[in-house]
């Protein structure tokens, strides 16, 4: 989305959803400069004791944008992303990705777990699903 088109994230979600005000004070201490970076929704989460998606929610609620997406994907300036293919892949890298594969795509928390599973950064599991032409589905923030 163009810088220009920030903004109206709360619309995303239905009426009836509502602020959690606990997660919203420690949203609104750490923001900076109106943005959030990943990693900081992700520690957010983890002191708080809930999911990723509840700060997530009240990060869209609270029209503040997620910056520096762990997998690569969104959230850089100048430009959108930073992700860009990998060179190599290695062949169980490449298992991993398709075995959990959920209609052609492969879900943020999936490609944590690969990760995490086969010791390497979140990135090169980005990097290695461009190179393969598959795309990142459900972050686990809520933004796409």
């Amino acid at each position: 989305m163009a810088q220009q088109d920030r903004g109206h994230y709360a619309q995303k979600h239905a009426p009836h959803k509502k602020l959690n005000q606990r997660i919203a004070k420690v949203v609104r201490e750490k923001a900076e400069n109106g943005e959030m970076p990943c990693a900081v929704a992700f520690k957010i989460a983890d002191e708080l004791d809930v999911l990723p998606a509840e700060v997530g929610l009240t990060l869209d609620l609270l029209e503040i944008p997620v910056t520096h997406c762990q997998l690569g994907l969104f959230g850089y300036r100048p430009k959108k992303r930073i992700v860009k293919s990998a060179e190599v892949t290695s062949t169980p890298l490449k298992e991993a990705i398709h075995k959990n594969l959920v209609k052609g795509r492969l879900p943020c928390l999936a490609a944590w777990d690969i990760a995490e599973s086969l010791t390497v950064t979140k990135l090169a599991i980005s990097m290695s699903c461009e190179s393969l032409k598959v795309k990142v589905c459900n972050c686990q923030l809520g933004a796409f």
